[in-house]
């Protein structure tokens, strides 16, 4: 979700329909990390890294409550709003800017191509 417009080319991921609420999926991008796009509860649209920066473990299979998923792994906390890891834990995921239109969801391109997974956290 993003907060201010931002410019650049935006490619068109499918309807909203496909991605339940509270629920994610993946997008395997070339040349870039695989992206995970959460769709809240309150209708809400968020794209991350699909890796959580302690393990890499993959957040798409995570529980999303609120704005936050818990990796599936060890249970770190990550909002889906900045990427940052919630509590005493600390790393961070690139986002990936969401705009829904028509009913359609859109990433921004360059975003895809640029966002890289952190390196592992101790």
């Amino acid at each position: 979700m993003i907060g201010a417009p931002v410019t650049g080319e935006w490619i068109d991921i499918g309807p909203v329909t496909q991605i339940s609420p509270g629920n994610a999926r993946t997008l395997p991008v070339q040349g870039g990390e695989e992206i995970a796009i959460f769709h809240t509860m309150d209708n809400q649209f968020y794209a991350l890294v699909n890796k959580c920066p302690h393990k890499h473990g993959p957040l798409s299979q995570g529980i999303v409550h609120g704005t936050v998923v818990t990796c599936p792994l060890h249970s770190w906390n990550i909002s889906l709003k900045t990427g940052e890891a919630q509590g005493d834990d600390k790393g961070c995921v690139p986002t990936i800017p969401v705009r829904v239109d028509a009913g359609r969801i859109y990433l921004l391109r360059e975003a895809l191509v640029t966002a890289r997974a952190p390196e592992k956290a101790a």
